[in-house]
């Protein structure tokens, strides 16, 4: 047995819902165990991006929002979605800015991830900014957006205590801090 191959036998697929961000398919067949099976995916449209923007003094950039889903306020690292088949760097260039105002000259991909691979395929990409030049923020009008710069450690705590949960940022401050115990980063 190869259990690096799907062990779902699929009899039948099905659109339940779709709109320009995301699409519900519902699967029918057979589970591992051979006994009937259901299984849905939430399909992503787009890529997740996600931006560490660091200065010289190490401040990270945080942006606050409402977020609609979870029903509360939520600080994160400049995040949106871009286009699959866009360039991944257009994406985190464009939503840096637009969230913060910001530019950067020193562009790194730190981390690519899975979200929540059990029930969607919505994969992302996380950037580390560098070499920052504040310009106006552009946000889109869906957005209401605070947006503060504070020093990295702060922001580590931040995730320590669970007051930063959205997942990219988790993972984007505590590989920061890796890279920052090992010496990659200063």
């Amino acid at each position: 047995m190869d259990i690096t191959k799907n062990p779902w036998t699929i009899h039948s697929s099905e659109v339940r819902y779709d709109n320009n961000w995301i699409q519900v398919i519902h699967h029918e067949g057979l589970n591992p165990a051979g006994g009937p099976g259901i299984y849905g995916v939430v399909h992503f449209k787009n890529l997740a991006i996600g931006i560490v923007a660091l200065d010289d003094q190490q401040n990270i950039y945080l942006v606050g929002q409402y977020r609609f889903p979870l029903k509360k306020f939520s600080w994160e690292i400049p995040e949106g979605g871009g286009p699959l088949g866009e360039y991944p760097l257009d994406t985190a260039k464009r939503e840096l800015l637009e969230e913060t105002g910001l530019i950067a000259h020193h562009w790194e991909v730190i981390c690519e991830t899975a979200l929540s691979n059990s029930v969607s395929d919505e994969t992302g990409v996380i950037f580390l900014a560098r070499q920052l030049e504040q310009r106006e923020a552009e946000p889109e009008e869906t957005e209401q957006l605070l947006v503060k710069k504070i020093p990295f450690e702060e922001a580590y705590q931040m995730v320590k205590n669970y007051d930063i949960t959205d997942s990219l940022s988790v993972m984007a401050i505590q590989k920061i801090k890796l890279m920052m115990l090992e010496g990659e980063l200063v």
